[in-house]
């Protein structure tokens, strides 16, 4: 359970319902219990805070992001954070999860909370993902179409090794979608999703090396979501 004075101050700010969404009820399906750290990160993106265990949460290599809770079917913990009323969209990755507010709230109000709300659920070994959705499969597959030594499979190795390492510390993901007449488009997630820095990190640092590195690139887009 979240400790009792931080209950009270959050209180202050989230009505009964929100309050009763932040307490853990047992599971059949709950892990051995794992003692977890998790600690709060800012990220470039003001509305989304990044909260990062000292263990894997999700499957490795896996990303999922939730825009609604209408999405979360066979995600308890999901399920769980939008019944608090402030999430506005949820993007779990490895070892953190990153959570776009709603405007009814801000982040110094309710940060605490959250961690130590995520920190007892984590500890607990209640269940994070018990199925994953359709597209992250469709994206895995997409993924392993690509032919060898194709301007696909570069893009996807430099996206890979220079580009995603950075945006996942930032809390998002960059994921590749298509090559067509010299257009690269991409996939971005997390807190790079409607980040005011992300069209310039898009243009001059990630649309640049691609330009240098693969023969044909001419420009690169996000994906309208």
């Amino acid at each position: 359970m979240l400790k009792h004075n931080l209950m009270v101050n959050i209180s202050k700010v989230l009505n009964q319902d929100q309050l009763s969404a932040l307490s853990l009820q047992p599971r059949n399906n709950c892990m051995p219990f794992t003692p977890t750290l998790v600690y709060a990160e800012a990220t470039p993106n003001p509305e989304v805070m990044k909260f990062v265990a000292n263990r894997m949460i999700i499957e490795p290599m896996k990303q999922v992001e939730y825009l609604n809770a209408e999405e979360t079917s066979g995600a308890p913990l999901a399920q769980e954070l939008f019944k608090g009323g402030y999430v506005k969209s949820l993007f779990f990755s490895n070892n953190f999860v990153s959570i776009t507010r709603s405007q009814t709230v801000d982040w110094s109000q309710i940060v605490s909370a959250v961690r130590e709300f995520l920190q007892d659920y984590f500890t607990k070994g209640l269940p994070v993902i018990e199925v994953y959705p359709e597209k992250v499969d469709a994206v895995e597959a997409e993924a392993k179409a690509i032919q060898p030594d194709s301007p696909e499979e570069a893009i996807t190795q430099i996206l890979e090794e220079y580009i995603r390492p950075a945006v996942e510390q930032d809390g998002g993901a960059i994921t590749f979608r298509s090559f067509e007449n010299g257009i690269v488009t991409v996939a971005l997630q997390g807190s790079c999703s409607g980040c005011p820095s992300s069209k310039v990190t898009l243009k001059s640092g990630i649309e640049n090396l691609l330009k240098r590195m693969v023969p044909g690139v001419e420009e690169v887009v996000a994906e309208e979501l």
